[in-house]
């Protein structure tokens, strides 16, 4: 089910990825603190064209959460997830900071 997709952490190379066939999206990200800034957003269009953006980006979300880390978004993409859906993800940005 598309819903029911699995995302790895790759710490080497500092991304979250989501494979699905030959296709691989990745969510770049540093770590500083207690902070998580995703930093860049790449998603093959074949599989934006099928929905995965928002299914990749709330399965790194909850990845964060369970972490108990904040988010600072600095992808446009990750941004604009955040703005559509502040109220369930609004916990995870830091004190003072408004999207």
């Amino acid at each position: 089910m598309i819903e029911d997709v699995e995302i790895t952490d790759n710490e080497f190379l500092r991304q979250f990825e989501l494979e699905i066939g030959d296709n691989m999206a990745r969510i770049e990200y540093a770590l500083q603190e207690r902070k998580i800034f995703l930093t860049k957003y790449e998603m093959p269009e074949d599989l934006e064209e099928q929905g995965f953006r928002d299914i990749f980006i709330k399965a790194v979300f909850d990845e964060v959460r369970k972490r108990g880390i904040s988010v600072m978004p600095t992808s446009p993409e990750i941004v604009g997830f955040l703005r559509k859906n502040r109220r369930t993800y609004r916990d995870l940005l830091p004190v003072g900071i408004n999207i």
